[in-house]
């Protein structure tokens, strides 16, 4: 039988739903389930970037995973006590939130709260949202588009302008540690598991 990750890249949302809501019932954790979705458009995305997959399957990939999102929801425990804030948005001129929605809902699972401010984002969101959330620890920002890394610098030189003590995490598929140190960026993330553990870190201090 395949696995969810082999669904996921197979784009076989039916048969991919079916598996999610059977393995919830058996008591398989959301974390678990969402990774493994996880894994499945870490290698669309790399199907992708050689030419064997189109645009039209990355959106096609990005509603399953909204659509499995959904689904475990009602699964993850919302009552206890919330770890701290963190804010997350795509950077200017990108408008992908697939990566972005996968961590905003890990984040949420591993019992952050999370303030989601969209896509195309302008700097001064960004700025404004960390002034009236001054408890508020990490910034997460997302990109996909190696044009927007003036974005992600331009960002980051303004939050840390108003609000210095803040730690900002940057990830999407071209980034690197190169983009992290052009951009003055605190951290960047491989994996949508990775921003999850540096806001445990960040928020264990």
């Amino acid at each position: 039988m395949a696995s969810i990750k082999e669904l996921m890249v197979e784009l076989d949302d039916e048969t991919l739903l079916d598996m999610v809501n059977e393995q919830l019932k058996q008591g398989v954790l959301p974390m678990d389930i969402i990774s493994q979705c996880q894994e499945g458009m870490t290698e669309i995305g790399a199907l992708f970037a050689e030419g064997e997959m189109f645009v039209s399957d990355l959106m096609m990939a990005g509603a399953v995973c909204k659509e499995v999102t959904e689904a475990v929801k009602p699964y993850m425990n919302t009552e206890t006590k919330k770890i701290g804030k963190v804010v997350m948005g795509t950077v200017k001129d990108d408008i992908h939130d697939i990566g972005k929605d996968i961590v905003c809902n890990m984040l949420e699972a591993s019992g952050f709260e999370v303030i989601d401010v969209g896509i195309d984002t302008p700097v001064g969101v960004f700025v404004n949202t960390m002034k009236e959330n001054p408890d508020c620890k990490v910034l997460g920002l997302s990109c996909l588009l190696a044009s927007c890394y003036g974005s992600i610098k331009e960002t980051v030189a303004a939050v840390k302008a108003v609000r210095p003590d803040v730690k900002i995490i940057i990830g999407g598929g071209p980034i690197d540690d190169t983009v992290r140190v052009f951009s003055d960026a605190d951290a960047y993330a491989v994996a949508a598991q990775d921003t999850v553990n540096y806001c445990k870190e960040v928020y264990s201090v």
